[in-house]
């Protein structure tokens, strides 16, 4: 997944210390002057080293899936991680120009060597703490980026929306076999549910987002109104499953006011959008391109075809000539 081998961050104390460290372990191996420009090209490097291997090992945001960017830019600002990686990218350099300033000028007497290295660490330790507020703010963001759940955009996908209990989880569960996974977006604290089904040697991904797609767009906050147009960005396919049984607890004009709000969301991603009457065994009372009745057995796999026929996925194939 994209953000799931993120580093631990370290604290500019933290890093400062491991480097002095290994500086002073390695003087100790060594005498005179060769000793002092062994522990100033060893703090040096640590230092740089680390900084620049932190940035690395963050996706480039310019290539990775706009999902992905959305729901990060949704959780942590994706300009401010941006900025922070370059702050932590300028300190690397910086630290190498002080290992080539002063490593030319530690000749000669032992002590003044010794004087002009401790000046290099200080420079050194100035330029860590300088970047102290970036490396606790990208270890924040890693924290959170870690724990979005494992959905591949790559995959095609049918996005499940709906007012809560008008029926998708269970419709989610009916057609992947009950195999589908359950995680926690941090900005909802309601289970997301993905499931995963076969048709043509192709898998097709279910996602079933609640708390994001299961409400107006006036009642979501800012992070969660966010979040939904990175399902946009996701969707092959969507499927609104609306109640006109109205046991679900929600008025038909709403779920139908959801439905158009979707749509509307939809408007420039040529995403095909379904309406699916759920609890058809109660009622029927709405106009819809499917009626489905898990309960009943009732369209259940014509619901599902319809969907995968909506992606019309077509996987790419060796040439042949």
């Amino acid at each position: 997944m994209t953000f799931e081998r993120l580093p631990t961050h370290p604290t500019a104390e933290g890093l400062i210390d491991k480097a002095f460290s290994r500086a002073a372990r390695a003087g100790r191996a060594k005498s005179g002057l060769e000793a002092q420009q062994s522990m100033l090209q060893t703090a040096s490097n640590i230092l740089g080293d680390n900084l620049e291997n932190l940035v690395r090992q963050w996706p480039d945001f310019g290539r990775i899936n706009r999902f992905y960017y959305e729901l990060a830019d949704a959780l942590v600002s994706v300009d401010e991680v941006r900025q922070s990686l370059s702050e932590l990218s300028w300190a690397s350099k910086q630290c190498q120009e002080i290992k080539s300033e002063y490593q030319g000028r530690l000749r000669g007497e032992v002590e003044t060597a010794r004087k002009l290295r401790k000046q290099a660490f200080a420079r050194l330790a100035d330029v860590v703490e300088e970047v102290d507020a970036d490396l606790a703010r990208l270890g924040e963001a890693r924290d959170v980026l870690r724990d979005l759940p494992e959905i591949d955009p790559d995959e095609p996908t049918i996005v499940v929306a709906g007012y809560p209990n008008v029926g998708k989880s269970t419709f989610v569960n009916e057609v992947t076999n009950a195999r589908n996974e359950t995680a926690r977006y941090p900005f909802t604290t309601k289970q997301v549910h993905v499931g995963h089904v076969e048709a043509n040697y192709i898998r097709y991904q279910l996602v079933d987002t609640p708390g994001l797609l299961d409400r107006a767009p006036e009642k979501r906050n800012e992070i969660e109104s966010q979040a939904s147009s990175a399902l946009t960005h996701l969707a092959d396919a969507v499927l609104v499953f609306v109640d006109a049984s109205e046991r679900c607890g929600y008025p038909v004009d709403a779920q139908l006011a959801l439905r158009d709000e979707v749509k509307r969301e939809l408007d420039g991603f040529n995403v095909p959008l379904l309406t699916i009457c759920t609890k058809a065994d109660e009622s029927q009372a709405i106009e819809a391109d499917y009626y489905l009745s898990v309960a009943e057995g009732e369209n259940v796999d014509a619901v599902l075809e319809a969907a995968i026929d909506a992606v019309g996925y077509e996987p790419e194939l060796p040439y042949e000539s």
